[in-house]
């Protein structure tokens, strides 16, 4: 992936406003997110990335165990109001588009094409020029924007914001919407660049501790997720020793 000089640069914008990094809401992954809830508190659209969050990196087709809450995202916000915005698929960089085509076969919806990788300011008006212009507009405090990588996604829809609203003891003020939800998904379907990740990670730990941010939006929109039931290799072993 060709270097991202915006998201280099990102971490020191955390000199004089540490909050640009800190996630709304954090999940494993999207099936943890409450998509009606979503719907329910006034979002109407949805800026997903694609690598480690919807997709294998380097891969257009969906995980397969997003399926769900990924036909379910889809299905709420509506058709024309999730966008995908990846670093890759739909950038300068992608030839001819090809990758930005077949991500949006696959994944059944519209990719962004961008000339700046996120989270670049060239890179929100893109975004807000796709959602201005559909037939209903979708306003900034009306998206919900949803990615892997703090220097990239999360900062970008802090960036969106107006400006930082907070409530009584350093909570979330649900009222006072400025601007998008940033949603940080810590799941990784494929390890790539763990040692940026864990930066990140770091990062948000600190500022966190340090601004004491409680988010209101974490109970209301992130519902715990079912893990799947798996057989462990000592039960297999178990169950065909008691079978012989």
């Amino acid at each position: 992936m060709p270097l991202n000089i915006p998201g280099l640069l990102a971490p020191f914008q955390l000199i004089w406003n540490p909050r640009i990094v800190l996630p709304h809401v954090i999940v494993t992954d999207i099936r943890q997110l409450d998509f009606l809830a979503f719907r329910r508190a006034g979002y109407r659209g949805a800026v997903c990335d694609k690598d480690n969050c919807l997709t294998i990196p380097y891969k257009d087709t969906l995980v397969p165990q997003l399926v769900d809450a990924w036909k379910e995202c889809r299905e709420v916000f509506g058709e024309g109001n999730v966008l995908i915005v990846s670093n890759s698929a739909g950038t300068k960089h992608d030839a001819g588009q090809i990758q930005a085509e077949s991500v949006s076969y696959h994944l059944s919806v519209p990719v962004l094409r961008h000339n700046s990788p996120k989270p670049a300011y060239s890179c929100i008006k893109s975004i807000r020029g796709y959602f201005s212009t559909l037939r209903d507009p979708i306003k900034d405090e009306e998206l919900v924007i949803v990615g892997d990588r703090v220097f990239t996604d999360v900062v970008m829809a802090n960036r969106m914001r107006r400006r930082l609203v907070h409530g009584p003891a350093g909570t979330d003020s649900e009222l006072e919407r400025c601007g998008p939800l940033a949603v940080w998904t810590t799941g990784v379907w494929q390890r790539e660049s763990m040692m940026v990740r864990w930066l990140e990670k770091r990062v948000v730990d600190k500022v966190m501790r340090w601004t004491d941010r409680r988010s209101d939006f974490q109970d209301a929109f992130a519902k715990p997720i079912t893990p799947q039931s798996r057989t462990s290799i000592l039960t297999r072993v178990m169950s065909f020793v008691r079978r012989r």
